[in-house]
C-alpha cells in the first residue's frame, strides 16, 4: 500500500474512534441512574436535611393548638380598628364623701352595749350601741342613719360617749371617688364630664366612670390639680385607700386595619406579623401607619380576616430562629 493510501487509512480510524466516544458519553448522559447514585444525588440537591426541621415550614413555622396554649399565644383576627390618643393618670381611690355619715350621740353618756364594729355592714336603722343619757339615767339606741359600711369607731364599751365628738363612721362604698393627679402640662386636657377607665391593677376589667370635678386649685408639694372620677364599686371591688389608674381617651381616629402592637416583631431589620395558615405561621411583611399604645395601623401587607399571633408573637419568633438554625448546619 502506498504511503498516501496509509495515512488515509489511519484519518479513518480516527475519526471512527472519536465517533464512537462522542456517542457513549452522549448515552452515559441520558441513561437511567442506579438507585445508589440517584440517592446520593438527591441528598446533594435537598443538602441532607430532609425533614429534620421538625415543624418548620418553608419559610415558617408550625405550631398546633397544644403548642399555641402551652406557649400562651394568644391569636386575634386583623380588621378594622380604633386608635386613641389616652392620658394615663395617677390615683388614689378615697370614700365618696357624700355618700359618709358621721354617727352622734343624741345625748351625753355611758355605752352599755356595742352592736356594731368596724367593718361590720348595716341596712339604715340597724342599732350600732345603746348610750345610758347622763340627764336622765335612761338608755337610747343610736342607729344607723344610711346603709352602708362601719368603718370607724370612737367609743368602746363602758366609755363616755359625747355629742361632741363622732362616735361611728357608716359609709355606703357602693360608689367611690377616684382622686388623680392631673400635671400642669395636662390642665387644659382634663374636662369635667370626661370618661374615663379606672384599672385597680388586679388583673380584672377596667371600671368606667366620669370625671365629675377638677380643681381650679394645686398641689404645692405635688405641683398637680386633682381631677376627680366617680365610680360604681360592684362587688365590692375596690376599696378606699388603694392605688389605681385612670385612663382619660383624648381622641379616636378609627382605621380600616388594625393589629394589636404586641404582634409586631423584627426580623432582618423588617417588620413582620406571624399570620397562621392551618397550623403554620409565616412572617408577612407589613407597613405599619398611625399607632396608640396598644393598637398599630397597617397600611400594606395583611388582609383583613388574617388570623395572626397577637400575644407572645416572639415565641413564634424563637420558634423560626431555631429552625433556620438547625438548617444552616
Amino acid at each position: 500500500m502506498s504511503r498516501t493510501a496509509r495515512r488515509d487509512v489511519a484519518m479513518l480510524l480516527v475519526g471512527l474512534l472519536a465517533g464512537a466516544g462522542a456517542l457513549y458519553t452522549f448515552q452515559d448522559r441520558n441513561a437511567p441512574v442506579s438507585g445508589s447514585l440517584a440517592a446520593e444525588r438527591g441528598h446533594g440537591a435537598e443538602g441532607g436535611h430532609g425533614e429534620e426541621g421538625g415543624g418548620h415550614a418553608e419559610g415558617g413555622v408550625e405550631l398546633d393548638d397544644t403548642r399555641l396554649a402551652a406557649a400562651g399565644i394568644g391569636l386575634e383576627t386583623a380588621g378594622p380598628g380604633t386608635l386613641r390618643q389616652k392620658l394615663r393618670l395617677n390615683g388614689l381611690v378615697q370614700p365618696n364623701q357624700e355618700n359618709v355619715v358621721q354617727v352622734t350621740p343624741r345625748f351625753p353618756g355611758i355605752v352599755r352595749e356595742i352592736r356594731k364594729r368596724i367593718g361590720d355592714t348595716v341596712a339604715k336603722g340597724d342599732v350600732l350601741a345603746v348610750v345610758e343619757s347622763n340627764q336622765s339615767l335612761t338608755t337610747y339606741d343610736m342607729k344607723a342613719p344610711i346603709s352602708g359600711t362601719v368603718v370607724d369607731r370612737q367609743v368602746g364599751l363602758g366609755e363616755y360617749a359625747s355629742e361632741q365628738k363622732p362616735a361611728f363612721v357608716v359609709a355606703d362604698l357602693s360608689t367611690l371617688w377616684v382622686d388623680l393627679s392631673v400635671y400642669r402640662r395636662d390642665f387644659p386636657r382634663v374636662r369635667a364630664g370626661d370618661t374615663v377607665a379606672i384599672d385597680p391593677e388586679d388583673g380584672g376589667p377596667v371600671i368606667d366612670g366620669r370625671v365629675a370635678y377638677v380643681s381650679p386649685i394645686g398641689s404645692a408639694d405635688t405641683q398637680t390639680a386633682l381631677a376627680r372620677a366617680v365610680i360604681a364599686n360592684d362587688g365590692m371591688r375596690l376599696r378606699p385607700g388603694l392605688f389605681a389608674v385612670g385612663t382619660i381617651t383624648l381622641a379616636e381616629k378609627p382605621v380600616d386595619l388594625a393589629v394589636r402592637a404586641s404582634a409586631l416583631q423584627t426580623i432582618d431589620n423588617r417588620t413582620v406579623v406571624f399570620v397562621r395558615d392551618g397550623d403554620a405561621f409565616a412572617p408577612r411583611d407589613v407597613e405599619i401607619g398611625a399607632r396608640d399604645g396598644e393598637w398599630v395601623e397597617v397600611l400594606f401587607g395583611l388582609m383583613p380576616g388574617d388570623v395572626y399571633a397577637a400575644k407572645n408573637s416572639f415565641v413564634v419568633k424563637a420558634e423560626l430562629a431555631k429552625g433556620s438554625a438547625s438548617h444552616e448546619h
